[in-house]
């Protein structure tokens, strides 16, 4: 991520499917002595997020990642991959679906925040969190994972701060998604991007934080901050961030720049091929529908989610791309590769010969 720099045209939300649930959250509580209007998260309740019997589809989860320094002199992203989090978590695991976690941290300011938080991820979203506990995965268990999962990027906000190894103008922004049999919730913070291939087409999961949005640029005035060149108080591309706590002090005030994530959640269905989870610096040089395109044509040719996440990058190293390059592709489905793939074989067509014409060729043949 670039700390400053010209800002650029966001792509426009697709909704395709009426069963993507838009999550804004009534005031959440959270235990941290430190700061009480610092530590706040907002959710609405979506209309109904109970898996219904209608479908038996459950996600078969692959994944893979690639990620390359650019034209950068490092490379500040960082990103996670939890393909099976029960095997990861172990005992501490106790839902009754199968469950799956990512993350993508494009840090800016140096790399120290983004490092801190891809180490402590787990800690901070599973390990310590007061996750919900239940048999069965409905609303109300929905409702208190969503709330878990926005405070643990506030309590990541704030272990930035008394991080005495990150630099206090240090900072990432972050995006995750947790895959809960066929729930899928998507917490964003900062100009990352999850987007969703849906029989071919793209589908936006998460907004940009950035100067541009007209919905951001009034948060920000109305808790003071400015816009200014296209920057927030002149000085940072995104208006949402982790870390960076020289623009959020003094302590316990409402910040212009919050932790704060937007989250969203879905139902998966058998529509939902893949997801690509990318920095900024694939979505500056590429659109979404672009990148979908590349990812699919890569997974229907080899069928792997590691090469395809690195095609995606490369192609987004040909463009005029000016930052660190990360991408995930998570498969939803597990397509039939030989029937993907046309077969490179000749064909040949069957044909009858005539009585005159088999005597003509065995004459040939016989002459030669």
């Amino acid at each position: 991520m670039i700390v400053k720099k010209s800002s650029t045209t966001m792509n426009t939300m697709v909704v395709v499917d009426a069963e993507i649930l838009s999550v804004s959250v009534d005031s959440v509580s959270i235990d941290i002595s430190r700061s009480d209007s610092g530590v706040r998260c907002s959710t609405s309740t979506p209309a109904t997020i109970i898996d219904s019997a209608r479908s038996k589809f459950l996600p078969s989860i692959r994944s893979g990642s690639y990620t390359d320094i650019g034209p950068r002199r490092s490379n500040e992203d960082e990103h996670i991959r939890v393909d099976d989090l029960s095997a990861q978590l172990g005992s501490l695991y106790n839902w009754p679906l199968p469950g799956s976690f990512y993350a993508v941290f494009d840090g800016h300011g140096g790399a120290d925040a983004a490092a801190y938080v891809r180490t402590n991820s787990m800690r901070f979203f599973f390990e310590d969190a007061d996750l919900p506990q239940a048999s069965v995965v409905d609303q109300e268990f929905m409702e208190e994972l969503e709330s878990s999962h926005c405070r643990a990027f506030l309590k990541a906000d704030l272990a930035l701060a008394d991080e005495c190894s990150v630099n206090a103008a240090c900072g990432t922004t972050a995006i995750t998604a947790l895959v809960l049999g066929r729930h899928l919730v998507v917490a964003n913070a900062g100009d990352c991007r999850a987007v969703l291939c849906r029989k071919g087409v793209a589908v936006q999961l998460s907004q940009d934080h950035r100067p541009t949005s007209l919905v951001e640029r009034q948060r920000v005035e109305n808790l003071g901050g400015i816009i200014e060149y296209g920057f927030l108080n002149g000085d940072l591309a995104v208006t949402r961030a982790l870390g960076d706590w020289y623009m959020k002090l003094p302590f316990g005030s409402a910040s212009p720049l919050t932790a704060e994530p937007e989250v969203k959640q879905m139902l998966l269905t058998e529509d939902d091929e893949f997801m690509i989870i990318g920095c900024d610096g694939i979505w500056d040089v590429m659109s979404n529908q672009e990148a979908v395109n590349v990812v699919r044509r890569e997974l229907r040719l080899h069928n792997d989610p590691q090469e395809s996440a690195k095609e995606l990058v490369n192609h987004a190293l040909c463009r005029d791309v000016d930052d660190n390059l990360t991408a995930i592709v998570v498969c939803f489905t597990n397509p039939d590769h030989q029937a993907s793939v046309p077969s490179q074989r000749p064909r040949f067509r069957c044909c009858s010969l005539s009585e005159e014409a088999r005597k003509k060729l065995q004459s040939l043949l016989g002459s030669n």
